[in-house]
């Protein structure tokens, strides 16, 4: 979620598997429970949802894509917004950074088991420190016990790996084990994105992006350049537009890009009993959402075994959103002030009924 550093001109964000892979357990998300309407009004439906979409209030233009799992979609562009608009990531990044980690593990380069120490010859503790420990898993679950962001995460001439072994450096005293806390913060997806390149033997960050690109015909515009190409923050570094994170979602909910173990591992709860240092979810929402890999679990405690909605919100406000209860996409783009991710989330709460009636129709 939203929140990362930004620094002066950069941008510093606030608040910001498969068996080969290790713990975690969860099941794919039940079909969905809410039944069609017995009678609707497909064009009155998106013509009260379009009023509701002018009428809402908020701080900046945005768009709103909507699709249906069966291909019905629905579409509306407030101001100079529109769903080719390049808009910076913020924290949306991290469920598109761990995915093109995780098929990495899909294809057995990485294990979720392993640990940062074992893939990095450069490893900055020794193999006793506690921290030497941590694993792919942890790192994609922020319950690594890194707890600190170097400020280097934000400096467009820094070096991608020395930072990572800087930050690491920074946390060496304080005190964590992986595990124990969660911590919302991106130096775990920093430093996955750099044991990911050095399994994948590849020079750097954006070689992989490419690969993904190509892979999948994916986010064919967009970028990793935030703070820098040469140094991507990779939990909140992209630009990208609405219809690409759109493409994105659905080839993610139909099972294109990761196997359906690795996915069900995905998406079921990796926090466990981690206790909660740092969730925008609880400081933001008031609500305190559990962790997957790489995207939250809009669910509640004792309503998470089969979590329905799956969400990563930025801190300008963008949220990409699955529900498979209701059988629909979501991709709400805008770029608000730093910070602004609970305005972002009131304009969907806002629209959630008129979309839950609208994607509910079968005229």
């Amino acid at each position: 979620m939203p929140i990362q550093r930004k620094i002066i001109s950069t941008v510093m964000m606030s608040m910001c598997l498969a068996a080969c892979g290790g713990g975690g357990s969860g099941s794919t998300p039940a079909t969905p429970t809410q039944p069609p309407q017995a009678s609707c009004d497909l064009s009155a439906l998106e013509q009260s949802l379009r009023q509701q979409a002018s009428a809402v209030k908020t701080d900046t233009d945005f768009t709103l894509l909507l699709e249906r799992f069966d291909g019905r979609a629905f579409s509306y562009s407030r101001g100079a917004s529109s769903a080719v608009t390049a808009y910076e990531s913020a924290s949306t990044s991290k469920w598109v950074s761990a995915v093109i980690i995780l098929r990495l593990v899909d294809t057995g380069v990485l294990k979720l088991s392993d640990t940062a120490a074992s893939r990095l010859t450069d490893w900055p503790l020794s193999a006793s420190h506690p921290l030497s420990q941590l694993t792919l898993q942890q790192l994609l679950s922020f319950t690594s016990g890194l707890t600190e962001e170097p400020l280097c995460l934000n400096l467009p001439g820094a070096d991608f790996a020395q930072c990572v072994r800087q930050g690491v450096s920074n946390n060496s005293a304080n005190g964590r084990q992986p595990g124990a806390v969660f911590d919302y913060n991106g130096l775990h997806l920093q430093l996955a994105g750099l044991m990911a390149i050095r399994a994948a033997g590849v020079a750097d960050w954006q070689t992989l992006f490419r690969q993904f690109v190509q892979q999948t015909g994916l986010f064919s515009t967009a970028r990793y350049d935030l703070p820098s190409t040469g140094n991507p923050r990779l939990a909140g570094g992209m630009h990208w537009t609405a219809q690409e994170y759109l493409d994105f979602l659905r080839a993610l909910q139909q099972g294109k890009l990761l196997s359906t173990a690795l996915q069900q591992q995905m998406l079921a709860n990796q926090r466990g009993t981690a206790t909660v240092l740092n969730s925008p979810a609880v400081s933001g929402f008031g609500t305190d959402w559990p962790y997957g890999l790489g995207h939250w679990l809009e669910c509640s405690n004792g309503q998470c075994a089969n979590a329905q909605r799956h969400s990563s919100p930025g801190a300008y406000g963008a949220y990409p959103l699955i529900d498979y209860q209701h059988s629909y996409l979501a991709m709400l783009a805008r770029e608000g002030a730093l910070g602004s991710f609970v305005e972002g989330k009131a304009v969907i709460d806002a629209l959630t009924p008129a979309i839950q009636a609208w994607t509910g129709c079968k005229p």
